[in-house]
């Protein structure tokens, strides 16, 4: 009795049916939500444009405004729910207008980045052409998340965190850059990651709304209702397989750098031996690792002991190649080798850090202004710099200070939000302030 009185309570308490919205009104909801007329299609053409500028300059900031103000999750939301309810006509409308947003995204953004002076590739950009099953995992959950808050009453905060989390715009505006400058690996990539989140949110929008047993609108025998299942099954495994290949690649590859790592400082750099390039190439069959040492020759028996040893750090498949040419030394101190790790000796790498440390401190003004005007359209101008406050008689305080010039002041509000920004950009604990 006390067992099943207790399971009770604890499937009360975890149960979703408290505080859920009328169904009617969420359907209705859902329903407004797919539609890409009048305002919809206006926010969606607008995102469009900012998440491909914060592609473009790199600014994560502006690509998650993209991902707030974006709605694709509408018409995705709209085929979960079509697909648990049986709505035949929703799930047309929803496909219909989901297929016309992803081709407008596409064209918008392939033409934005095709006349964009700048064609470099980001980092931001690199980071949506390879999906793996992480990104599985945060698509599903974050839609799990973003409908559960569908069909509250009280909505509270979580739809802005899950359209940041599934993020559909950027990996759309990264296949219009692959289409923009011809990189079709690019564009497979994040067409790919896009379909992930698609699918996923979709999935976990119809696990819900079957769980909620929200009422079927028609009734289907069950030989199609047992087709369509199959069909979604399917469907997700297509998705999932490549998804795991990567990951598992990713894992691997990481793994065998940090044994390369291992053998190199144990059993060269440690014995002395100054590294001035290395090139590891993980995909190769066999696998190869090249090196180059300042002064030291390695006759052949002691290249056979090095390449002998690799298994005993778990490298496995892999040859050692240690360049010893005198014109390949030369090319790789010269820094002409193409792809090449330059590491010199210690003097050297010494100056490197120190001068990496004293750019750190210079801010680009320019770039920081192009951002903060798209963020803070009220500022027009900035001027960036570090300063040094006195703590005591022996210490002082590096703080960057931000001069702004506005037509007034900044509301408390948005000073917040800017220095807020501010710190997240530049890394920094503590920023000052001041209008001019």
């Amino acid at each position: 009795m006390f067992n099943t009185t207790g399971m009770k309570k604890i499937l009360d308490f975890i149960s979703l049916k408290k505080g859920e919205e009328a169904r009617e009104k969420v359907l209705e909801n859902v329903k407004a939500n797919t539609s890409f007329r009048g305002s919809n299609l206006w926010i969606l053409a607008c995102a469009i444009v900012i998440a491909s500028i914060g592609l473009n300059v790199n600014s994560a900031a502006v690509i998650i405004g993209a991902m707030l103000i974006s709605p694709l999750m509408g018409p995705i939301v709209g085929t979960g729910f079509a697909l648990g309810i049986l709505d035949l006509s929703l799930l047309k409308k929803s496909l219909k207008n989901l297929i016309v947003a992803t081709f407008v995204s596409l064209l918008v953004s392939a033409a934005y980045f095709y006349i964009s002076p700048f064609k470099e590739t980001q980092s931001e950009l690199l980071s949506r052409t390879n999906p793996n099953i992480y990104d599985v995992l945060i698509a599903f959950l974050g839609g799990l998340v973003g409908v559960i808050a569908i069909t509250r009453v009280e909505k509270g905060n979580p739809i802005p965190g899950v359209a940041i989390a599934t993020a559909l715009m950027p990996p759309l505006c990264t296949a219009g850059y692959g289409l923009a400058v011809g990189n079709l690996a690019y564009f497979a990539g994040a067409l790919y990651l896009y379909m992930i989140n698609s699918v996923f949110i979709c999935l976990s929008t119809f696990l819900i709304v079957k769980y909620l047993k929200y009422p079927a609108v028609f009734e289907i025998d069950k030989n199609r209702q047992m087709r369509i299942r199959n069909g979604i099954t399917a469907l997700l495994i297509i998705l999932i397989i490549p998804s795991i290949y990567i990951a598992y690649n990713l894992i691997s590859e990481k793994k065998y750098n940090q044994s390369v790592i291992d053998f190199i400082d144990k059993e060269l750099i440690s014995n002395g031996y100054v590294l001035i390039y290395k090139k590891v190439d993980f995909y190769s069959q066999p696998k190869k690792i090249e090196l180059a040492f300042l002064t030291k020759k390695f006759s052949p028996p002691e290249l056979q002991l090095l390449n002998d040893k690799l298994k005993y750090y778990g490298i496995e498949n892999s040859q050692l190649i240690i360049k010893q040419d005198t014109t390949d030394i030369k090319k790789i101190i010269k820094g002409e080798l193409e792809g090449t790790q330059s590491l010199l000796n210690e003097k050297e790498l010494r100056i490197a850090e120190l001068e990496k440390k004293l750019n750190s401190r210079i801010y680009d003004n320019e770039s920081i202004l192009s951002e903060t005007k798209i963020l803070f359209p009220e500022i027009q101008t900035i001027s960036i710099a570090d300063h040094s406050f006195s703590v005591s008689k022996d210490s002082a305080d590096v703080i960057p200070v931000l001069i702004y010039k506005s037509k007034k002041d900044l509301s408390a509000p948005v000073k917040y939000k800017l220095i807020e920004w501010l710190k997240k950009k530049l890394n920094k604990p503590k920023i000052q302030l001041f209008r001019l």
